[in-house]
């Protein structure tokens, strides 16, 4: 009856036994935490041209689509492109999106970054003032505003228009000036000419394009621009797609542009990534000038590498759950899937061999009274039981008392039952060799 009210005792055990998984458990979970960091970020810093750019327009469409699953897009304007590429390589900067021309930067100069795509066509547009077309030494002498350091519009000019003559720097005067300002010191004769790299869908080249006394310079061996710099493209602006009444430009013009690009770290949570995609695609898949519907966004690669969750977003899409829940409930859950492989492979060992390692704790209970018995026996060998018989019934009987107390499930009471049969042929022998 004595083991039989010992349950208490029992679930002690197994309470315990819980108690230590449910520990190991909260800290597979926390090292998981601590090591994958699933949660994506709340806020995130996109890095945009000047603040009267198309780029800066672009910024504020992805912030407000971004802000309906609850994610701050914070902008920061730039001069340019290739300070927007300077921040992002930047360690200590927190900014983690721009979008970037093709040409300013590669897999080699930025290895932390990766692209989500093309966006757009960003063509180089030089205006001047005056009605003759452009030759090679009309730009030579002049004042040319080739935009501000670390703009991408100044690198880009610098190395094309100057490669074939357009530009001769030791002549010329370059004026480091926004594209609204460009335009505005154009109108008023302030400057000759001005090089802008934008989107058609700039309102300063709309507003160049309306000048009468400023024209569109179309450029030669455009063919040759494209086979030496394969980021570029040859494109054709028709005459009077800016103004059909006044037909401005009055003829086609060719231009030179690379593909804009989405850029960002390649360390940017997934989940952000794919955001970033679905703005892509309701902002840039409408068809336009340069552009068919659903050409872009595109999974392209324009010097640097198309980030691995990109890829698999122009095949499949985004991940089944972002697709079909509220964003913070689809991480969540995509959290607790991340969670559940290293829980799982923690867990399943350790469920796996607890029956075992509990039989051995259980067994090792009763052992440790056998090794206790034992040494009574070892002491009955050597003849002191005679000597102190009932010092050596005491430590049986205390023996036997601990051993009915113990508390075993009904698996491991036949082991203890055989203990207290083996202490009774002990203190036999104990009571035998007192009579002789």
């Amino acid at each position: 009856m004595a083991i039989l009210n010992r349950e208490p005792g029992r679930h002690r055990s197994l309470v315990i036994a819980l108690m230590g998984v449910v520990v190991f458990t909260a800290l597979a979970i926390w090292l998981a935490f601590a090591i994958l960091r699933p949660t994506p970020p709340r806020s995130v810093a996109m890095t945009t041209g000047p603040e009267d750019s198309f780029n800066a327009e672009l910024g504020k469409r992805y912030r407000e689509l971004l802000a309906r699953d609850g994610i701050d897009l914070r902008l920061i304007p730039s001069a340019g492109a290739v300070e927007s590429v300077a921040r992002l390589q930047d360690p200590k900067s927190d900014i983690s999106v721009a979008i970037i021309p093709g040409g300013i930067t590669n897999r080699q100069d930025s290895p932390g970054l990766v692209s989500l795509g093309t966006l757009f066509y960003e063509p180089l547009w030089i205006f001047s003032r005056g009605d003759l077309p452009l030759k090679h030494e009309s730009l030579q002498g002049q004042r040319i505003a080739v935009g501000p350091e670390g703009s991408g519009a100044r690198k880009l000019s610098l190395e094309f228009l100057a490669r074939v003559g357009i530009i001769d720097q030791k002549s010329a005067t370059l004026v480091s000036l926004t594209p609204q300002e460009s335009a505005e010191k154009l109108f008023h004769g302030e400057i000759d000419a001005a090089i802008l790299l934008d989107a058609w869908e700039s309102s300063v080249v709309h507003e160049l394009l309306a000048m009468k006394n400023v024209q569109l310079a179309s450029v030669r061996r455009a063919d040759a621009f494209v086979d030496l710099y394969p980021f570029l493209h040859k494109l054709v602006l028709p005459a009077g797609v800016a103004n059909m009444i006044e037909n401005r430009p009055p003829t086609d013009v060719l231009l030179l542009a690379p593909k804009a690009s989405l850029v960002v770290r390649s360390d940017l949570h997934p989940a952000i990534q794919y955001l970033l995609l679905e703005a892509a695609t309701e902002i840039h898949s409408e068809p336009g000038v340069f552009r068919s519907a659903g050409q872009f966004p595109a999974p392209e690669s324009m010097g640097l590498p198309l980030s691995t969750h990109a890829r698999q977003f122009y095949k499949t899409g985004s991940p089944f759950l972002q697709r079909h829940l509220p964003f913070w409930l689809a991480v969540l859950i995509q959290q607790l899937l991340v969670l559940l492989i290293p829980v799982l492979g923690f867990l399943f060992p350790l469920l796996r061999f607890s029956p075992t390692l509990y039989g051995w704790a259980q067994r090792r209970r009763i052992y440790k009274l056998y090794s206790e018995l034992k040494t009574l026996e070892e002491g009955l060998a050597l003849g002191s039981a005679h000597q102190h018989s009932e010092s050596f019934i005491e430590r049986l009987d205390g023996l036997e008392d601990r051993a009915s107390r113990l508390s075993l499930p009904m698996s491991y009471r036949p082991l203890l039952y055989e203990l207290r049969w083996h202490i009774s042929i002990v203190r036999q022998r104990v009571r035998k060799s007192t009579f002789l």
